[in-house]
Protein backbone atom coordinates (compact mmCIF):
# COMPACT_ATOMS: atom_id res chain seq x y z
CA UNK A 1 0.00 0.00 0.00
CA UNK A 2 0.98 3.56 -0.79
CA UNK A 3 1.42 5.61 2.05
CA UNK A 4 1.61 9.78 2.23
CA UNK A 5 1.40 11.99 5.67
CA UNK A 6 -0.57 15.13 5.64
CA UNK A 7 -0.45 17.27 8.78
CA UNK A 8 -3.40 18.38 9.80
CA UNK A 9 -4.19 20.31 12.87
CA UNK A 10 -0.93 18.93 14.31
CA UNK A 11 -2.05 15.50 13.76
CA UNK A 12 -0.04 13.20 11.50
CA UNK A 13 -2.48 11.50 9.25
CA UNK A 14 -1.80 9.02 6.79
CA UNK A 15 -3.59 8.14 3.33
CA UNK A 16 -3.14 4.80 2.22
CA UNK A 17 -3.93 3.44 -1.32
CA UNK A 18 -4.33 -0.13 -1.78
CA UNK A 19 -2.40 -0.96 -5.32
CA UNK A 20 -4.95 -4.08 -5.81
CA UNK A 21 -8.41 -2.22 -5.54
CA UNK A 22 -7.46 1.34 -5.58
CA UNK A 23 -9.02 1.93 -1.92
CA UNK A 24 -7.87 5.21 -0.13
CA UNK A 25 -8.05 5.21 3.85
CA UNK A 26 -7.04 7.66 6.01
CA UNK A 27 -5.13 6.99 9.60
CA UNK A 28 -4.88 8.92 12.50
CA UNK A 29 -1.64 8.05 13.72
CA UNK A 30 -2.24 9.56 17.09
CA UNK A 31 -5.55 7.69 17.66
CA UNK A 32 -4.71 4.64 15.58
CA UNK A 33 -8.11 4.77 13.46
CA UNK A 34 -9.38 5.00 10.44
CA UNK A 35 -10.93 9.00 10.06
CA UNK A 36 -11.98 8.28 6.39
CA UNK A 37 -12.48 5.70 3.70
CA UNK A 38 -12.95 5.54 -0.19
CA UNK A 39 -13.80 2.74 -2.59
CA UNK A 40 -11.40 2.40 -5.47
CA UNK A 41 -12.89 3.69 -9.10
CA UNK A 42 -13.37 0.86 -11.03
CA UNK A 43 -11.85 0.63 -14.46
CA UNK A 44 -14.14 1.59 -17.09
CA UNK A 45 -14.26 -1.17 -19.73
CA UNK A 46 -14.08 -0.09 -23.04
CA UNK A 47 -17.62 -1.00 -25.07
CA UNK A 48 -15.81 -3.55 -27.82
CA UNK A 49 -14.33 -5.45 -24.56
CA UNK A 50 -17.44 -5.68 -23.36
CA UNK A 51 -19.01 -7.03 -26.61
CA UNK A 52 -15.82 -9.33 -26.49
CA UNK A 53 -16.64 -10.78 -23.04
CA UNK A 54 -20.48 -11.40 -24.04
CA UNK A 55 -19.69 -13.19 -27.48
CA UNK A 56 -17.06 -15.59 -25.44
CA UNK A 57 -19.78 -16.26 -22.64
CA UNK A 58 -22.26 -17.02 -25.63
CA UNK A 59 -19.77 -19.36 -26.63
CA UNK A 60 -19.37 -20.96 -23.51
CA UNK A 61 -22.75 -21.18 -22.88
CA UNK A 62 -22.98 -22.93 -26.33
CA UNK A 63 -21.11 -25.58 -26.01
CA UNK A 64 -22.48 -26.14 -22.41
CA UNK A 65 -25.29 -26.51 -24.10
CA UNK A 66 -24.27 -28.93 -26.67
CA UNK A 67 -22.06 -31.49 -23.99
CA UNK A 68 -25.42 -31.71 -21.93
CA UNK A 69 -27.50 -32.68 -24.79
CA UNK A 70 -24.28 -35.05 -25.98
CA UNK A 71 -24.41 -36.73 -22.17
CA UNK A 72 -28.08 -37.20 -22.18
CA UNK A 73 -28.06 -38.66 -25.60
CA UNK A 74 -25.20 -41.28 -24.14
CA UNK A 75 -27.83 -42.17 -20.91
CA UNK A 76 -30.88 -42.37 -22.70
CA UNK A 77 -28.85 -45.13 -25.43
CA UNK A 78 -27.10 -46.42 -22.18
CA UNK A 79 -31.01 -46.71 -20.53
CA UNK A 80 -31.76 -48.31 -23.85
CA UNK A 81 -29.12 -51.16 -23.88
CA UNK A 82 -30.02 -51.88 -20.35
CA UNK A 83 -33.74 -52.16 -20.99
CA UNK A 84 -33.29 -54.21 -24.26
CA UNK A 85 -31.00 -56.90 -21.84
CA UNK A 86 -33.59 -56.89 -19.52
CA UNK A 87 -36.11 -58.05 -22.19
CA UNK A 88 -34.07 -60.49 -23.41
CA UNK A 89 -33.46 -62.34 -20.08
CA UNK A 90 -36.62 -62.10 -19.28
CA UNK A 91 -37.12 -63.84 -22.94
CA UNK A 92 -34.32 -66.64 -22.02
CA UNK A 93 -36.23 -66.79 -18.31
CA UNK A 94 -39.78 -67.52 -20.16
CA UNK A 95 -38.08 -70.20 -22.61
CA UNK A 96 -36.44 -71.97 -19.73
CA UNK A 97 -39.69 -72.25 -17.92
CA UNK A 98 -41.37 -73.80 -20.98
CA UNK A 99 -38.72 -75.94 -21.57
CA UNK A 100 -38.79 -77.37 -17.71
CA UNK A 101 -43.05 -77.62 -18.46
CA UNK A 102 -42.40 -79.50 -21.60
CA UNK A 103 -40.06 -82.22 -19.60
CA UNK A 104 -42.46 -82.82 -16.99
Amino acid sequence: MEGKEKKNKGEKVFELVCPHCGARLWVDFSLKEIIQSEKGQKKKASFDELLLKEKKKAEEIGQKFDSTVELRQKKLEQAKQAFEKALSHLDELEQEIEEEKDKE
